[in-house]
């Protein structure tokens, strides 16, 4: 199994709620000047060897013209416990803006082809490397813009959320994988995992909390810019060419060719390297690189050979509940 290893680069419905209340849960906390809220999804039912890969439509999500500062999520329980990773595997989630034309009540059927555009701002996964996503000061992801919102739409939000029910399941590291190519579609809504003969467990439901952090826009504020970059990424750059207009192929997956039976395990490295140029200068204020497991790490540099940032991925050694040996 293999991911394209994007990086996340930033450049110059009703919710049923457990020993919480919803007014408590909405209401923003203030602390120097920046605003938090923890916020949930409507609940995912799991039973043993389940996987869930859902789309949740217009989000709880600050509005107004704000700058985002921070996102992070967790998968968590009905009384909101952190669920351990060898239990469910969080294989991604992903925070989409779109912009829905005001009044419209779109299903999720169709709702693809009646957005104006959509924008991802933040993507992670649990079960990899999972750093704070801080923007720091005087940074700031803008949006609730009135003069970009596009006139008879209002500004929404999405959230994927894809997660993989381990319990009881045969073989763990095939579930999470389902022994497919990989990449953001792996492992389908609904499919299941084959289980231990005559393992046992509940179903149960389970939620993404996730917790915002922002500020009020103001001109102090410096705008970034968010490219996502695709190892498979097939562009080249030509003479004189910014990439402006240019369509970027990127598979966000690929596969790695089994080693060799007669190779030694730390010699059993698969590498790749894609070099692109940005439309426009500055400096990177935050980088990240979706990994998964297998993934040793993976570097950004400058076009001076530089290091600009790194993602290097730990893995448990077994020794404690939460952090299994397979899993990053």
């Amino acid at each position: 199994m293999g991911g394209g290893v994007p990086w996340w680069m930033a450049l110059d419905g009703g919710s049923h709620r457990w020993l919480m209340d919803d007014d408590d849960i909405r209401t923003p906390r203030k602390r120097n000047g920046t605003m938090s809220s923890n916020l949930f999804t409507s609940h995912s039912n799991f039973t043993l060897g389940s996987v869930s890969n859902k789309y949740y439509y217009n989000i709880d999500f600050p509005r107004g013209h704000i700058a985002l500062k921070s996102y992070n999520a967790e998968v968590v329980d009905e009384p909101g416990f952190p669920v351990p990773l060898h239990e469910t595997y969080l294989h991604h989630w992903i925070v989409v803006r779109y912009y829905q034309p005001k009044g419209a009540e779109i299903s999720q059927d169709n709702a693809g082809s009646s957005f104006h555009q959509s924008d991802i701002i933040i993507a992670g996964n649990k079960g990899v490397y999972d750093p704070p996503t801080d923007v720091p000061d005087p940074y700031g992801i803008e949006v609730g813009n009135e003069a970009e919102i596009p006139v008879g739409y209002e500004e929404r939000w999405l959230l994927n959320v894809h997660a993989i029910d381990t319990r009881g399941a045969e073989d763990k590291l095939g579930c999470t994988e389902c022994r497919l190519c990989g990449g953001l579609k792996c492992c389908y809504d609904e499919m299941q995992c084959r289980l231990i003969k005559g393992f046992e467990g509940a179903k149960r439901s389970l939620y993404m909390r996730y917790t915002v952090k922002w500020v009020d826009w103001d001109d102090s504020i410096v705008p970034v810019i968010i490219y996502i970059l695709d190892v498979t990424d097939t562009w080249k750059r030509t003479n004189e060419s910014t990439g402006l207009g240019k369509r970027h192929d990127c598979l966000v997956e690929y596969d790695i060719e089994p080693c060799s039976t007669g190779m030694a395990m730390d010699s059993c490295t698969d590498t790749k390297r894609v070099s692109l140029s940005l439309p426009t200068g500055g400096d990177v204020v935050y980088g990240v690189a979706h990994q998964h497991t297998g993934g040793v790490g993976s570097t950004l540099y400058g076009e001076d050979g530089r290091v600009i940032c790194s993602s290097i991925p730990t893995y448990g050694e077994g020794k404690v509940r939460e952090m299994r040996q397979d899993i990053l």
